[in-house]
């Protein structure tokens, strides 16, 4: 093979080489792309994976503790009203706000009575004793 006939054969090696190095190009892009994309997939899955066992966790503790029934107020129409009056006031009250807001006159026997009843409440888990004499509603 002389010189002149080398060169178209040269010609086509250069130009065959170049289509399959844009080729190769082209098709390490598109690696790149689906390499992310599985990436992400995986690390979706994983995500659900998490929350599965996140929830299956919760379920479980569920399932172990069933929740206490809220305590019953002891049955007096007064205990009634004291709760009226807490959920009225939404704030600390002492035995002598009580008598105010239930019209009963401030003698010692009635303030004796209501606080009496108050820490019947405490003691049931239906209100709190934050300090002594004031009585809140626990915060739920």
């Amino acid at each position: 093979m002389n010189h002149h006939e080398a060169k178209p054969l040269l010609k086509t090696l250069d130009e065959r080489e170049q289509a399959l190095t844009h080729q190769a190009e082209q098709t390490r892009a598109h690696i790149d792309e689906l390499t992310t994309k599985l990436d992400e997939l995986t690390q979706a899955i994983t995500h659900l994976q998490i929350t599965r066992t996140a929830l299956l966790s919760l379920a479980a503790e569920d399932d172990a503790e069933p929740a206490a029934p809220p305590p019953a107020l002891p049955a007096h129409p007064a205990y009634e009203q004291i709760m009226t009056a807490f959920a009225d006031f939404a704030r600390p009250l002492r035995a002598r706000d009580l008598c105010q807001a239930l019209d009963l006159p401030i003698a010692s026997k009635n303030v004796e009575n209501i606080r009496s009843k108050l820490k019947r409440l405490v003691s049931r888990g239906i209100l709190n004793e934050t300090e002594p004499g004031l009585f809140t509603q626990p915060r739920p």
